[in-house]
């Protein structure tokens, strides 16, 4: 269908620091590869989405999160006839740079980060990419593909001015066009995104008894689906009913996305020049979509983010972080050694460090320091 505003990786303007190549994949093949074999990525399982993880085997973790958001990425990359590797990694590399315990850990190190740069887990994304993970002999990180990495640092949008600490340095020896928009695949990525916790984290906040069907059903969209399988089967159990109302609100949602980004993408003379200098994202919801969606978004941040239950929890991890940086910041020598040899500042040492913890390493260190 748009096969020819596909991302080609035979046309891929290469990596920062040149490999020989004796792999038969292409090159977002092995850039996926890599990811997915990246010390970062598997700690995901074991970092927060929303709720604790250790709470609750059923609760989604960063890494079934980043696993939704690249199959619902791939399976519109197919319907449109774009390139699934590259959307798969786009959405596979998403949320590495999250830190522990979800965005009560990012606020908490950024707070602490105010005079060293300040922290961003998008940002630290692109630093665990290109600077945190070691695996080769001549350079650090993983060296992904231009398109890979132009795709993950632009999924959320793209950049005019106020870099962030990272991406500032990185692009002076990387140009990664920042203030063109992004190849289709990542804005497909992005709008998997949404897709995968506007759906999943209702279906964990019903799991935690933070809401319940009939809350949902004030949401107009949930309402009238409800209402529709209700009618279609007579004696479903809520259980059940909850599957197939988030089963076919997702379906709703990817054939909306569908047939409107395909009548963005029919306009005469389209080609990846015109979608990369096009003020907006081609990859779109419908208008009445879109309302829906941000209606779902504003009820999550309403009756699930900032719920109550989650308060303490939030307060008590938000704590443990900024008490392991200080723990380190003032005991240098009790970080690993493999960490004290780069030559950063302290300050962006820990960081690195802290974020790349789990849920479950950082209590366990904060319990065995204060506890």
């Amino acid at each position: 269908m748009f096969k020819h505003l596909a991302a080609n990786p035979d046309n891929s303007k290469g990596r920062l620091y040149n490999e020989n190549d004796i792999d038969l994949r292409n090159p977002f093949e092995r850039d996926r590869a890599r990811v997915i074999h990246s010390n970062s990525f598997r700690k995901l399982k074991y970092k927060t989405q929303v709720f604790i993880e250790s709470e609750s085997d059923y609760f989604r973790t960063r890494l079934t999160h980043s696993l939704e958001v690249a199959q619902i990425s791939r399976s519109i990359c197919r319907l449109l006839h774009l390139n699934e590797d590259l959307g798969e990694t786009v959405a596979l590399s998403h949320d590495l740079g999250h830190p522990p315990f979800g965005h009560s850990g990012e606020d908490a190190l950024n707070e602490l980060m105010q005079n060293f740069g300040e922290f961003d887990h998008n940002d630290q994304t692109l630093r665990i990419l290109t600077s945190v993970e070691k695996r080769h002999p001549y350079f650090d990180g993983l060296n992904l593909t231009w398109e890979s990495l132009e795709g993950i640092v632009k999924h959320n949008g793209i950049f005019e001015k106020n870099l962030s600490y990272h991406l500032n340095n990185y692009n002076q020896k990387h140009d990664l066009k920042l203030a063109s928009q992004p190849l289709l695949e990542s804005q497909i990525a992005s709008i998997s995104d949404d897709i995968a916790y506007n759906n999943h984290d209702i279906e964990d906040a019903i799991r935690a008894n933070l809401i319940n069907l009939d809350e949902l059903s004030e949401i107009i969209f949930f309402k009238n689906i409800i209402l529709e399988l209700q009618d279609q089967y007579k004696n479903i159990s809520d259980k059940q009913l909850l599957y197939q109302v988030l089963r076919n609100s997702m379906s709703k949602m990817i054939n909306d996305i569908f047939n409107s980004t395909t009548m963005n993408l029919n306009k005469k003379n389209i080609s990846i020049n015109y979608i990369q200098n096009h003020k907006s994202y081609l990859v779109t919801y419908s208008n009445d979509m879109l309302k829906n969606c941000n209606s779902i978004k504003e009820f999550l941040n309403i009756y699930v983010y900032n719920h109550e239950k989650l308060l303490d929890k939030k307060n008590y991890s938000k704590n443990v972080v900024q008490k392991l940086f200080l723990y380190f910041k003032n005991n240098n020598d009790k970080l690993p050694n493999d960490w004290l040899v780069q030559n950063i500042e302290i300050e962006r040492l820990i960081c690195d460090y802290i974020s790349g913890m789990t849920d479950r390493f950082a209590l366990n260190l904060y319990k065995d320091i204060y506890e």
